[in-house]
């Protein structure tokens, strides 16, 4: 259950925190509900976003919650939870999503997948995955062909890509894929109008994802010679700070041109502790308000303390245009040799990100050799119930990732219990709402 939106539940005040487990908790149970036990194990914290922005505009109430019993990740509590279509659709995109990193785990061999009996039952898992998200989907009205299509272009953009070429090109995908959950959302609460907002939020969250996907494994992956975006195109960290400072603005300003019956959660979690992950990812406490920069990876540093500047990737109403002005040489979108079309897009999809087993991360390190050696997807499942079940994801000042083994820390490690901005009236700086 991993995501780059990892709230610190102290800081979301008792209200958020209970409304944020009751769609946790709801996202796992529609999983269960739906498509079995096994496909509890996609739950994962940016999937859950999708159930918050259905809610969010449709407003709680009797008719979306209801009592779950007791279980052991709540310490056999009983809980309100989440329930409804915006809960299905979240459940529907993270199977569809975890079909493709377990066939790219599948593909990389890795742990005891290498073994063709294994092997061959998760591939059996996935395609059950991929033919229930679909159908569930289709229930909802939501094509998730346009999500196994954005993945599966991946490997490619990222086989094109070189010194050069704009970053944003190889985020495309991701962006692509979390912009049609995101804006689908509309479609099922009855406000369509929010459906272009509500897609360039999503557009620009996948964005993020995918860049503090590279930027945390940056090292890493250069350690071990594995393929990442950071590194295939000569980005600079300043550079990709500005992108993700330009996308946390995207997103506020698309949020506010969407209506809701209540976007508290929405707005804690999409601003607020989307800005905390950009931090952590870049080892500051920048704030977000133009000229309060503190650090090597702020914003000052890349614009002059102009935060929202054109600057090479171009510019648009919310965020940065990836495709902006004429063909770029290692653009397959543009006029270079390496311009349009589908030639070269395998069918394999991206390697494991940021998002976890479902989630929404990038697609950095795929068929990298020599990288870090992580566990199977069934050895990996084993362990991440054992990380939830005794709090570490929560608590542990430091613990391996289940799958990655990569070193990741608690929500709440060193967690100043503080309730950030109160009831968020967007007064302080970190939140310089219009």
């Amino acid at each position: 259950m991993f995501g780059i939106v990892r709230p610190c539940t102290h800081r979301l005040g008792e209200r958020y925190k209970a409304e944020w487990t009751a769609h946790l908790c709801g996202l796992c149970l529609a999983l269960r509900a739906d498509h079995g036990q096994l496909a509890r194990v996609v739950t994962n914290y940016d999937g859950l976003l999708v159930s918050v922005l259905t809610e969010a505009q449709t407003g709680s109430g009797p008719a979306t919650r209801r009592t779950a019993g007791p279980c052991p990740l709540r310490g056999m509590r009983t809980a309100d939870v989440a329930r409804g279509e915006g809960a299905r659709l979240a459940a529907a995109v993270s199977l569809v999503l975890a079909s493709a990193k377990m066939r790219d785990h599948i593909a990389d061999r890795d742990g005891l997948l290498a073994r063709a009996p294994l092997a061959a039952a998760a591939r059996t898992v996935a395609r059950g995955w991929d033919r229930a998200g679909a159908r569930t989907g289709s229930a909802l009205g939501f094509d998730t062909s346009v999500l196994v299509e954005a993945v599966d272009r991946q490997p490619g953009i990222e086989a094109l890509a070189g010194p050069g070429t704009p970053l944003l090109t190889v985020t495309e995908p991701t962006e692509t894929a979390t912009a049609a959950a995101f804006a689908h959302t509309a479609v099922l609460a009855g406000r369509p109008g929010n459906a272009a907002a509500l897609g360039e939020a999503g557009r620009l969250f996948g964005r993020l994802a995918h860049l503090l996907d590279a930027v945390e494994d940056h090292e890493a992956d250069a350690a071990a010679g594995a393929w990442n975006p950071l590194t295939a195109t000569a980005t600079p960290h300043a550079e990709a700070r500005r992108l993700c400072e330009d996308a946390l603005h995207g997103i506020r300003l698309a949020l506010h041109d969407a209506e809701f019956a209540d976007g508290g959660l929405a707005h804690r979690l999409l601003v607020h502790e989307l800005r905390a992950s950009v931090d952590r990812a870049f080892g500051t406490t920048a704030c977000g308000h133009t000229g309060h920069g503190t650090g090597p990876g702020t914003l000052r540093a890349a614009h002059g303390g102009n935060p929202y500047a054109g600057g090479p990737q171009g510019g648009g109403p919310y965020g940065a245009d990836p495709y902006g002005g004429g063909g770029h040489p290692g653009n397959p979108y543009g006029n270079g040799p390496h311009g349009g079309g589908a030639a070269g897009y395998g069918a394999v999809p991206p390697p494991p990100g940021a998002g976890g087993p479902g989630g929404f991360g990038g697609g950095s390190g795929h068929g990298g050799s020599g990288r870090p050696p992580r566990r199977g997807f069934w050895e990996g499942c084993a362990v991440a119930v054992g990380l939830c079940c005794t709090c570490q994801v929560c608590c542990a000042k430091e613990y391996e990732g289940a799958w990655s083994r990569k070193k990741r820390e608690g929500i709440c490690r060193d967690c100043d219990c503080l309730d950030g901005c109160g009831d968020c009236n967007c007064d302080c700086c970190c939140c310089p709402c219009d």
